[in-house]
């Protein structure tokens, strides 16, 4: 019988950003797919700065093509793409569309699915992952010792099993993992199934110079929305659920283009536009992640797949820790109590905004709107493996209001570490780290697994008013920042420094090896 330490059910986007973060971080895994690529319908179209910033610290983010500086997501009503462009529509009524350049060194990337999965797959092989492709998972089992999965090769060789410390289930919004494990789903269910047409046509990308990507037609008898991935295929959604004939659908492209352009149609997709928020992300030693754990429609904030990277980024650290002896297995359980919230905020967030409160009904009622930085880099965690995230907070505010508050992600400050710029994300990513200004607070941090980075001497900040600003602690305070760049806690001055102990093996829910094992600097 085989083994590994992580089984990674699912090598579509989720499945293989976990496998890209386990591997990256010395992880042993297999992932399995019943596929042997890519759809060919590419689905997603656009990832967040957040997802960038993963993919960043992992070193790929320079084989993916970002967006220009500043660069924001625009709709319009229009009767055709070629027709009259009636106005432009907001995803947030009354807040800017564009995020806040300053909060971030990335910037999204406007690349389609299918073309983002190989890179993540040549990444993810190239760091040691096992990934076996056309593979399916017949069942599984598990105790208190490791999942047993059975699996079976799609090409007639014989099933086998393999035996795994822990297991993702990434397998998608109709997940058989959650259905074996008898996890029920809440939240607006199905609303309605839709079909679209994925079809060629480069003439048409000249009328993108004006910036905007997404068009929703309205002619008298024909509804339809129309987007691009940006590389010469176009897709149509219908707003029906009608098969429809070759002809029929070369008219409903020459009517959503409205003039006689050349296109070529490529293949057609249904899908159900549904909101379910899985009532659990955890049993036993399996995780639900992506759209396993919270299935959401397509949106303008990239609410569906951008959440399920974030949520592999986030289950990562943890599985790492927990397998390396460094923390206790309480540490996994902050999995569900962070990202189950985050999932509940993005369901309530997207059929809050127009483009979806009129498919609801009366069973949903919608919840004030936070902007788009809030969004993106403000969502507020909460859990043991973070001190003082009171239930008082919003769930979600801007970096600049949160100013390191503990349980947000860390702030982007741009500084100089041995000459070189970088921001001071790239500090986070590996293990705690403590970011301080006096060296009150050295003795202590030493005798901890925490690397202290000392600012003002192994990375300069902007000004003086600098670190203690951004990070919301006074000139002789402290910051302690997970592995995953989320701030676990934080001190205003050097009278905390006999808590720090304390407070990392709170955090960390850290092992008695773990507490006593300093690194250093």
């Amino acid at each position: 019988m085989q083994r590994t330490s992580v089984l990674v059910i699912g090598g579509s986007l989720v499945g293989l950003s976990a496998s890209l973060f386990l591997a990256w971080r010395g992880i042993d895994l297999v992932l399995v797919d019943k596929h042997h690529g890519s759809s060919a319908h590419p689905r997603a179209m656009g990832f967040t700065e957040t997802t960038l910033e993963h993919f960043r610290a992992v070193g790929i983010a320079d084989r993916i093509p970002a967006e220009p500086a500043n660069a924001r997501l625009r709709r319009a009503k229009v009767t055709s793409l070629c027709g009259e462009w009636i106005e432009e529509t907001d995803w947030t009524p009354g807040k800017p569309t564009q995020r806040s350049a300053e909060v971030s060194p990335c910037t999204g990337a406007a690349i389609a699915q299918d073309k983002l999965e190989p890179i993540l797959r040549e990444a993810a092989l190239e760091l040691g992952a096992d990934m076996r492709l056309g593979v399916e998972m017949v069942s599984f089992r598990q105790d208190e010792s490791g999942v047993v999965a059975r699996l079976r090769p799609r090409d007639g060789q014989p099933e086998y099993e393999i035996v795994a410390d822990y297991m993702i289930a990434a397998d998608g919004a109709g997940s058989a993992t959650r259905a074996t494990l008898g996890i029920a789903c809440s939240g607006v269910g199905y609303l309605r199934t839709l079909r679209s047409v994925l079809f060629r046509c480069p003439a048409a990308d000249a009328w993108l110079d004006q910036g905007i990507r997404q068009f929703a037609i309205e002619q008298p008898d024909f509804r339809a929305f129309l987007t691009t991935y940006g590389d010469g295929r176009w897709v149509l959604m219908f707003e029906d659920d009608r098969e429809r004939s070759a002809q029929e659908l070369e008219d409903a492209v020459t009517r959503a283009l409205g003039r006689d352009l050349p296109f070529e149609i490529i293949t057609t997709g249904r899908w159900e536009m549904a909101g379910r928020i899985a009532d659990s992300y955890a049993s036993g030693r399996v995780f639900l992640a992506g759209d396993a754990a919270h299935q959401l429609p397509p949106t303008r904030g990239g609410f569906g797949a951008n959440t399920g990277i974030d949520d592999a980024w986030n289950l990562a650290w943890k599985l790492e820790r927990v397998l390396t002896g460094t923390s206790s297995p309480a540490l996994l359980a902050t999995y569900d109590e962070e990202r189950r919230p985050i999932g509940w905020l993005r369901h309530q967030q997207t059929f809050s905004r127009p483009d979806y409160a009129s498919w609801t009904g009366d069973r949903f009622i919608p919840e004030p709107l936070f902007d788009n930085d809030a969004m993106e880099f403000g969502q507020l965690v909460r859990s043991s493996a973070v001190i003082s995230a009171t239930d008082e907070l919003p769930a979600a505010a801007s970096p600049v209001q949160w100013a390191g508050q503990p349980g947000t992600r860390a702030p982007h400050v741009a500084i100089q570490r041995r000459g070189q710029a970088m921001s001071t994300l790239d500090l986070f990513g590996r293990g705690y780290v403590l970011l301080t200004a006096d060296p009150a607070w050295r003795s202590v941090a030493d005798a901890l697994p925490i690397e202290l980075v000392m600012v003002g001497e192994d990375v300069t900040f902007p000004d003086a008013e600098s670190f203690p600003k951004h990070f919301g602690v006074g000139p002789a305070g402290a910051s302690l920042v997970r592995p995953d760049g989320i701030v676990a806690w934080r001190a205003s001055d050097v009278a905390d420094v006999a808590a720090l102990p304390d407070a990392f093996a709170r955090v960390a829910c850290a092992t008695r090896r773990d507490s006593a094992q300093g690194v250093g600097r």
